[in-house]
């Protein structure tokens, strides 16, 4: 990577210290979150539940880290390569989420198959990621808003076995980040960037709760 290879969007410092606000509440409130939500699923001893929803705490943090260390990083070397690994740790974080629901909801064989599938597309947008960052962007955003709505195609089988809040908390989870990914394409729009970020950290405090109510509070349906 050459210097003339670097292409960074260019934001007023207002926008930028809306961004600096926006990931120093964001990360803590990742670490919480991951922390609270393991210890509850260690608290059910059981090791399928406590390795998924730790795989999705690890993920939580390190996207919302690397998402931080990109955007409040001076434009070089090292920002360009925290720019891969920040949208190549997008696809992590849809299989992640994904994970627990899988394995813990569906049956064993529906589970497996639906972690293999969002798996796989997810190492196929990092490896674009993290190797072409700047071609078919419009492509690796449909397959980010693609696997994210995944689930529509089991969506009977999740009415039937998540408690309903759960449901809906997921659900409305992914509404927000597919707004936040349309907000984050229109670079004309005045504070898009801090925005998208908000609209991350809503998202993901969603997805947050949809997981506890889906696993640890005793209301497990199935």
């Amino acid at each position: 990577m050459s210097p003339s290879e670097f292409r960074f969007p260019s934001y007023t410092d207002s926008e930028l210290a809306a961004d600096r606000v926006v990931h120093f509440v964001g990360v803590p409130a990742a670490v919480v979150s991951a922390v609270l939500l393991f210890a509850r699923a260690d608290e059910t001893g059981d090791p399928r539940l406590i390795v998924t929803i730790s795989l999705y705490g690890v993920a939580l943090i390190a996207t919302l880290s690397l998402s931080a260390a990109y955007n409040l990083c001076p434009p070089c070397r090292r920002k360009e390569i925290l720019r891969r690994a920040d949208h190549a740790m997008i696809f992590a974080m849809i299989a992640a989420t994904y994970t627990p629901f899988a394995l813990n909801t569906l049956d064993a064989e529906d589970g497996i198959a639906l972690c293999a599938v969002v798996w796989l597309l997810a190492l196929g947008g990092i490896f674009v990621k993290l190797t072409k960052p700047y071609r078919y962007e419009n492509t690796m955003i449909g397959l980010y808003l693609g696997m994210g709505w995944l689930i529509i195609g089991l969506i009977r089988t999740f009415i039937e076995r998540l408690p309903e809040d759960a449901l809906i908390l997921l659900l409305a989870g992914g509404l927000v980040l597919s707004v936040g990914a349309f907000v984050h394409t229109r670079e004309r729009l005045p504070y898009h960037n801090a925005a998208w970020h908000v609209l991350v950290l809503i998202g993901a405090g969603l997805h947050v709760q949809a997981v506890r109510a889906a696993f640890l509070t005793g209301n497990i349906g199935g």
